[in-house]
């Protein structure tokens, strides 16, 4: 394997579709970004050479025990503190941050607290993994036995937020204690998954979710003397952004960053890890991603105007992420256009999604 002439290669810990376009990301730059499948060999680590990572858990095997206790892993520590839901709500008070109520769910003698002091209607999380929709459950005082007992200690509960919406915020924090923040993202998820993303700085309440958002990244980012792009996924509940998650990484939600910015959310963490100048991150215009899951692929989509498809090569299989397509474009009924024709080409079970998507460009 060459050496870059000008940069550390950049070994992914991880090689799925954030690798992936972490990879494509480099390329220009010349600058050689290697993911890594867990269950890769071993090998000796090039003296020029930093390690990142495109998820915050993976199995253990000897690829990943090498890599994860490495000095050249940037960020080693974070990983693992942020995928402990326990660890990053304890982290969020500790900040004074504002998120749902919340405690650890230790025993089963502890629900009448729970609901006295969280709510009468929880989301119990697991601890650890529990993503897209899984390892998560509603509980109220009815079905308090769906928790068996072996999720005892291994779980959160928070109260259940009737939010007005969602948004997301990814931004970037550099070596020398610079920050980047891409405009908030409007998201809809359907079945616990991601589906639809839409950006545009004309949304109500724009600025004012944007200062907000942006003060509590960074807060956290400091804190953490973070390197890289970071995502914190919100509630908005009238005036108030409640923080529901952080992952520490490129997101699903700034996917549309490869169409819809003057630096995409993959180009940010290689320049944020390697320190490379940065100027300010420039929305192009409007912009939308379509989230595909479980959707073989269609031919036609290529065919719509101001689009970009990225199609992962997985097997399809249901609830699984296999691609998406952004959208960009300033005249909004031009991007409308494109989505409409979207639409005649998508599984009915998209169409409700992308009704929320047209009605809010409208």
């Amino acid at each position: 394997m060459q050496e870059s002439a000008l940069y550390p290669i950049v070994y992914v810990l991880g090689n799925g579709q954030l690798g992936r376009m972490l990879r494509y990301a480099g390329a220009p730059l010349d600058i050689h970004v290697q993911p890594l499948a867990f269950d890769a060999p071993l090998f000796d680590l090039p003296q020029n050479s930093i390690i990142t990572a495109e998820i915050e858990r993976w199995e253990k095997t000897p690829l990943t025990e090498m890599l994860a206790h490495h000095d050249k892993f940037i960020n080693k520590n974070i990983f693992g503190y942020l995928a402990d839901r326990l660890s990053q709500k304890s982290l969020l008070d500790e900040l004074n941050l504002p998120t749902s109520p919340w405690c650890l769910l230790a025993q089963p003698a502890q629900w009448q607290q729970v609901f006295t002091d969280i709510g009468e209607k929880v989301v119990v999380k697991r601890r650890m993994g529990g993503y897209d929709g899984r390892g998560q459950w509603i509980i109220t005082h009815e079905n308090q036995a769906t928790i068996t007992n072996d999720l005892y200690g291994e779980t959160i509960a928070e109260k259940f937020i009737p939010f007005d919406y969602e948004i997301s915020l990814v931004g970037a924090r550099f070596q020398n204690g610079e920050t980047r923040f891409y405009p908030i993202t409007h998201n809809l998820q359907q079945n616990g998954i991601l589906r639809y993303s839409i950006v545009d700085i004309e949304f109500p309440k724009q600025s004012q979710h944007q200062a907000q958002a942006e003060s509590m990244l960074s807060k956290i980012m400091h804190k953490l003397n973070y390197i890289g792009v970071m995502a914190m996924e919100c509630f908005v509940v009238g005036e108030q952004l409640l923080i529901n998650e952080l992952a520490p990484r490129v997101h699903n939600s700034g996917h549309w960053t490869q169409l819809g910015c003057s630096v995409s959310q993959f180009e940010l963490h290689l320049r944020a890890l390697l320190d490379l100048p940065t100027s300010e991150l420039n929305l192009v215009a409007p912009s939308v991603m379509v989230n595909l899951i479980g959707t073989e692929h269609n031919q036609s989509w290529l065919d719509t105007p101001f689009s970009q498809l990225h199609w992962y090569g997985k097997e399809v299989r249901p609830g699984r992420k296999v691609g998406h397509i952004n959208l960009t474009h300033p005249d909004k009924k031009i991007l409308i256009a494109s989505l409409e024709k979207l639409w005649k080409e998508l599984p009915l079970d998209y169409h409700s999604g992308l009704n929320w998507v047209l009605e809010k460009l409208k």
